[in-house]
Formats: C-alpha cells, sequence, structure tokens
C-alpha cells in the first residue's frame, strides 16, 4: 500500500446537490455512473481526465439510482422521484425509453442477470414492479407485501427468478416472481429503516442487508 493509498485518486465536485448513487460498469469496467437529487446522471472514467465525459439530464426530479445493465456495456437505467425509469445509451444524450413506472417516487431498480430486457423497480408507493424494456406500458407483474417504501431491490446472481428487497417496514422480503405466492421469506430482525441489500456473488442464497439500526446482518435465503 503506497503512502498515498488513504487519500483518494481523483474527487469530483460537479454535481450540485446530494449525490445518492454511484455504480460501476460491469463490463467495460473503466466507467462509472454517478446519480443526484440535481436531476442529473454523470457518466465518469477516472483515467480520462478532470471531470465527467457526459451528463445526462431529463428527470424532473431526484435521482435515487442509477444502475448499469449487466448485458451490454452502454446501457443503463435510472429511477427517479419524478415516477419514472429512464433506459439510456451512453452514445446518446437522451434516454430511449421513458417507463411511469409508479404512483409515487421510485427509489430503487436493477437488472435481471439472465435477461437482458427485464428490470425490477421498488417504491414509495410500497410495491415492486417487473418490466420488459421492449413492452412498458403495463408491469410484467407486482409484488405487493411490504408496509413503506421499498428502498433496495436486487436481482439474484444466482437465479433467474429470486428477487430480494428491503424496506422502510424494517424487513428484508426474498420473493420468486414464478410462485403463484411469490413472496417467499420476511426477514425482520432490524431494528430501523433497512436501507440496503446485496447478494453474495460466490454463495447462493447469501445475502448482506444494512440499516439505520447500526447493524449488518448476513443471511442465507436457501435455509
Amino acid at each position: 500500500m503506497g503512502p498515498d493509498s488513504k487519500f483518494p485518486i481523483r474527487s469530483y465536485e460537479e454535481h450540485t446537490c446530494e449525490v445518492y448513487s454511484v455504480d460501476w460498469n460491469p463490463v467495460h469496467k473503466k466507467t462509472f455512473l454517478s446519480g443526484s437529487w440535481d436531476e442529473s446522471v454523470k457518466l465518469w472514467d477516472p483515467m480520462a481526465g478532470a471531470g465527467s465525459i457526459r451528463t445526462f439530464k431529463e428527470h424532473r426530479y431526484c435521482i435515487y439510482s442509477t444502475v448499469w445493465s449487466p448485458h451490454h456495456p452502454d446501457r443503463f437505467a435510472s429511477a427517479s422521484g419524478d415516477r419514472t425509469i429512464k433506459i439510456w445509451d451512453v452514445k446518446s444524450p437522451h434516454s430511449g425509453n421513458t417507463i411511469l413506472a409508479h404512483d409515487h417516487e421510485v427509489l430503487t431498480c436493477d437488472w435481471n442477470k439472465y435477461n437482458e430486457n427485464i428490470l425490477v423497480s421498488g417504491s414509495v408507493d410500497k410495491s415492486i414492479r417487473i418490466w420488459d424494456i421492449r413492452n412498458t406500458q403495463r408491469e410484467l407483474g407486482m409484488l405487493k407485501g411490504h408496509n413503506y417504501a421499498v428502498r433496495r431491490v436486487k436481482c439474484s446472481p444466482h437465479s433467474e427468478n429470486i428477487v430480494a428487497s428491503c424496506s422502510y417496514d424494517l424487513t428484508l422480503a426474498l420473493w420468486d416472481t414464478n410462485d403463484n405466492n411469490p413472496l417467499q421469506r420476511r426477514y425482520d430482525h432490524h431494528t430501523e429503516f433497512v436501507v440496503g441489500l446485496d447478494f453474495n456473488l460466490f454463495i447462493e442464497g447469501e445475502m448482506a442487508s444494512c440499516s439505520w439500526d447500526e447493524t449488518v446482518m448476513v443471511w442465507n435465503g436457501r435455509e
């Protein structure tokens, strides 16, 4: 570890409000996105220079989530408090698709890891919705079970039909979108808002969650 390892190698100050989301490109690997309450998404390459490469600005309210497609190196989605999800290609300054996704603010979205056209979203309206970006007039499905805003959704890296979610109702939920009763498990060990979760890429079924209760918890979703 070098002498300057405790300092950032880059520091950017282009956003004008809180920055709420960052996501590294899993395909190109050298670029990442940031999404801000200033209603913009910015594309960055730390090796390309001192500023952002491109700014995408069509949302009309805070941006809560920016997520690269794991299938296409230039495609990403952004979720906003304006109730929409926008699908972008970095080669264009304008979005290619706008989904009026929910009745209230959209706080989170994630791509299905096995189907390049499927996107999952979560909202203040308490619902999780599943979208086919080729036809967004109506959602493919809706998952209901949370009692307050859905803060984060994650699609499993191990199964096409498994989705996890966490909520301001203090719970983490595991869903199977192919099941007639999709809610498979609910975990209610947190005592404050659950604001983050992720799947272990290497151990099927293992998840971690974090909460305002100052705890991080690890779960085995297969047991």
